[in-house]
């Protein structure tokens, strides 16, 4: 944390803010039963599933990022579901495209890929960030599969994302390759932290972003903006967002338009990387939300 002066009560959170980090991949790694041997165009994918419930949940990380995003959510989860954390193509240990082609259906391609590996009839994905519209994109391919999406601090509702609009042009995200793009991304991710994001946090977020290959970060951006995406089809599934306390709610009847069944909130306090900075509660939420769909 970026405070001067720690007081011992500040260390003292640091410390207890570590700890529980290392349990939780502590867990993580103790819980896990097999890793995956899927492909997709001729892509090997790394995945992982853990624990033997019936229903199964499936995690999606975000942009630059891998499966170990969900290290608190694996040990929870996995007492009662049988839980799938998933590095989509190009990013920790799956392989990336040779011509750095990346897009939402490659991801989306992919989590069937693992899916089906499984034979996991119907599931419920889970989000971060990029993998908001990701899950968004399978369910729009494999609906049949689908028992409900769950958005973490990510667009579901993607009408005009990455498309020009009035008075300007369309958003352009800075480079991602060269010198250049290495202080892009390190700017980029230190945005998405707040002084009350744990240290522990930080720095693991900080070297699992930053290690990504620079053809993942750049492919897999262009991917996210590419106005293609921005297509109007309803998604009629159970959809849930839960947002940083640095994000805003957008207009639910708005996004109803698309997602009829959409609700949301918001959990004060967080930044981006909401079900790290907070898990016991994202859990709760995430629970509380499984049970209503009878999940």
């Amino acid at each position: 944390m970026r405070f001067p002066g720690f007081s011992v009560t500040r260390t003292g959170c640091r410390i207890r803010a570590m700890r529980n980090v290392l349990i939780a991949l502590t867990a993580f790694l103790l819980f896990v039963s097999t890793a995956s041997a899927a492909e997709v165009d001729g892509l090997k994918l790394h995945s992982t599933t853990t624990g033997n419930g019936s229903r199964t949940i499936v995690f999606v990380h975000g942009w630059t990022c891998d499966e170990t995003s969900w290290a608190a959510q694996v040990a929870e989860f996995a007492k009662s579901h049988r839980v799938i954390t998933v590095d989509l193509p190009g990013h920790g240990k799956s392989d990336g495209p040779k011509d750095g082609k990346f897009s939402l259906t490659l991801f989306a391609r992919a989590v069937e890929a693992v899916r089906a590996e499984n034979r996991a009839d119907r599931i419920v994905l889970v989000g971060h960030s990029m993998g908001a519209p990701v899950i968004r994109e399978y369910a729009r391919l494999y609906p049949q599969h689908v028992v409900a999406l769950v958005a973490v601090d990510g667009p579901l509702d993607m009408r005009g994302f990455g498309e020009a609009r009035e008075g300007r042009g369309a958003f352009a995200p800075p480079p991602m390759t060269g010198p250049q793009g290495l202080k892009n991304r390190e700017q980029m991710i230190n945005g998405m932290f707040t002084p009350r994001t744990p240290e522990p946090v930080q720095k693991h977020v900080m070297a699992m972003m930053m290690h990504a290959p620079e053809a993942t970060a750049a492919g897999a951006m262009a991917a996210m903006f590419d106005p293609s995406i921005s297509r109007t089809s309803v998604i009629d599934v159970p959809a849930y967002a839960i947002y940083a306390g640095t994000n805003t709610i957008p207009d639910v009847a708005t996004v109803r338009q698309v997602l009829p069944k959409f609700e949301a909130t918001r959990v004060e306090g967080t930044g981006h990387f909401v079900m790290m900075e907070k898990p016991a509660e994202f859990n709760a939420l995430l629970t509380a939300y499984l049970q209503k769909v009878n999940f």
